[in-house]
């Protein structure tokens, strides 16, 4: 029996999807991205082992709060990591009329399963980390190919998407990277939804306990005033 290694769970997320959602955040995930927040969701431990089923029954419990607006979204890491348990309890979520969200880079490690999870799929919530394949391996650690294959099956089967970017000072602040960033963008379909976020500190502590080197380390959170003008510049035409 599949069983899928859980970090941790929260009942009425507001911005991980439309309306009110039962996220989770499940362990792996194959990149290292310099902003990362979350470093304890790197690597795939047993950690609150759960079965399709019991985990499912525990989302429709949560029904009632999210209705027909909301529904349940699987983050991490990237759930992706672990595409088996991924597949059954979208199964399980769509047999109970329930709205699914997959939020990823698009990075897993099965390919060949991810057109199978697409299908049960209703949004993506998908990560930009680079535009290009030398600035994606600086940013992530890995070369792009696995990301653009993941968005060109998107494309295919015409998924929703929520575009996701995170503005880190020093590295993609610029109006020319967003501009760039905006030229991307129009090259793919069924974009309902685009948002900057701003670099921050939040995970700094993480790092320290768990005595992982922090690479950005002296880099300052990214302002909300500057993310607005940004913002306003990927917003124009």
């Amino acid at each position: 029996m599949v069983k899928g290694s859980i970090d941790s769970v929260e009942t009425m997320g507001l911005v991980d999807g439309p309306g009110i959602r039962y996220v989770v955040f499940m362990q792996g995930c194959k990149l290292r991205c310099l902003f990362c927040h979350n470093p304890e969701t790197w690597n795939m431990e047993d950690k609150n082992l759960t079965t399709p089923e019991e985990l499912v029954a525990k989302i429709k419990k949560y029904k009632n709060y999210f209705g027909d607006e909301g529904g349940i979204t699987f983050s991490g890491g990237d759930p992706l990591c672990q595409p088996e348990f991924l597949l059954e309890c979208l199964k399980l979520c769509k047999q109970e009329n329930i709205h699914t969200c997959l939020d990823t880079s698009g990075v897993g490690i099965k390919e060949d399963l991810h057109q199978e999870i697409l299908r049960y799929t209703d949004l993506v919530i998908l990560d930009i980390k680079a535009l290009n394949n030398d600035s994606y391996v600086k940013m992530v650690g890995q070369p792009i190919k696995s990301y653009l294959k993941f968005l060109d099956l998107c494309q295919k089967m015409n998924k929703k998407l929520w575009l996701r970017q995170v503005i880190v000072p020093g590295i993609n602040d610029t109006e020319d990277y967003i501009l760039q960033l905006k030229k991307f963008i129009k090259t793919i379909k069924n974009v309902e939804s685009v948002e900057l976020l701003p670099y921050h500190l939040y995970g700094v502590e993480k790092y320290k306990k768990l005595g992982i080197p922090y690479r950005l380390e002296g880099v300052p959170a990214m302002k909300n005033e500057a993310i607005e003008k940004l913002n306003q510049i990927l917003q124009e035409n």
